[in-house]
């Protein structure tokens, strides 16, 4: 990326916050933005577009505020590049969710033909998700599985079989290589 950020973030900014602003993270409560704000910020960091940036800003809008009609408006505001990664970041656009165990292992098999912006978009978000839970484990310990349908198991299996998966196709060695420390990080402090 050049560095330059056009109008087109700033709208992004805005409509993501509009978009979750009654939104808050699992187990710590924090408003849902702050989530967006810093997978944006990974994404920008590796080096990413401005449409891989906005699409980072807005990566689950379609999955948790309003399915494909969601994924609609993104197209139409901010293009066919960006609502194609949001489209490819997504594990659902159901409200009712497929079940959780059946939408994860869908969502690992889409990463062996997804594209490289979604391949960054989507390492951001699970290494910054990665890095909460086990900020949130170390502050309310084994409480925190119950905000997780997969349960401690399930989560730990998910994010170690995204390790997988990230590294398999080594589109963002940097996130990849952190994703996989912290989830060894992780791994180690339920095992102590």
């Amino acid at each position: 990326m050049n560095g330059i950020l056009t109008e087109r973030f700033i709208d992004a900014v805005a409509f993501a916050t509009r978009l979750h602003d009654v939104q808050v993270r699992k187990g710590s409560g924090t408003p849902y933005v702050a989530h967006l704000l810093a997978v944006a910020s990974l994404v920008l960091e590796a080096g990413g577009s401005e449409d891989e940036v906005i699409a980072a800003l807005l990566h689950d809008g379609p999955e948790d505020q309003g399915g494909l009609t969601t994924l609609e408006e993104i197209r139409v505001r901010f293009g066919d590049g960006v609502a194609r990664i949001v489209a490819e970041c997504s594990d659902t656009f159901d409200a009712r969710k497929p079940a959780w165990k059946r939408r994860k292992l869908a969502y690992l098999s889409s990463l062996e033909s997804a594209s490289p912006s979604a391949l960054l978009v989507s390492c951001a978000d699970k290494l910054h998700n990665a890095r909460s839970i086990l900020a949130d484990y170390r502050i309310v310990g084994e409480a925190l599985w119950t905000h997780f349908k997969g349960g401690r198991e399930g989560t730990l299996w998910y994010y170690k079989a995204l390790v997988e998966q990230y590294e398999k196709r080594a589109e963002s060695p940097s996130l990849s290589g952190e994703l996989n420390r912290t989830v060894i990080e992780l791994e180690t402090l339920l095992a102590s």
